[in-house]
């Protein structure tokens, strides 16, 4: 038998491999259903309920050839900290490659992401996911930032 994290951790990178295979049914099977359930993409403003959230992962996912996540920093931190928590934080570096302007060429970046995960119905699903961008310093700026 898995323990809590690990069960985490496996609903946290499903999340994932939805995005990288453009998968909607596992996508949508991973969140929890409720008004207020919310996901903040990248500069964007925030989006408040299951559907408006799903919608968006949908158009998201349909505008995109090629992504692939490489996770880092992985952190999981779950409340009440007793034998049987309900809720899940999990907070990581998504280094991300996708698809460059032409079919040979990459791109890549960085995003922090905190995700809350919470137990329904014996499953771990999201309840609410922020990403936002990692700045790129370019050699010389170090003393900026």
């Amino acid at each position: 038998m898995r323990s809590v994290e690990e069960q985490v951790v496996a609903a946290h990178r499903a999340f994932y491999d939805a995005v990288e295979t453009a998968d909607f049914d596992l996508m949508s099977s991973l969140w929890a259903d409720d008004p207020g359930v919310s996901c903040v993409h990248p500069a964007a403003h925030p989006l408040y309920g299951t559907e408006k959230v799903l919608r968006s992962w949908a158009v998201l996912m349909a505008q995109i050839d090629y992504i692939q996540f490489f996770l880092t920093d992985i952190e999981v931190t779950t409340f009440p900290s007793s034998d049987d928590p309900q809720t899940a934080l999990v907070v990581c570096t998504e280094n991300i490659l996708s698809e460059g302007e032409s079919i040979e060429s990459f791109t890549g970046g960085s995003a922090v992401c905190s995700s809350v995960l919470v137990r329904d119905g014996g499953q771990w699903r999201f309840w609410s996911r922020h990403a936002s961008p990692v700045a790129v310093v370019e050699p010389g700026d170090e003393a900026e930032a």
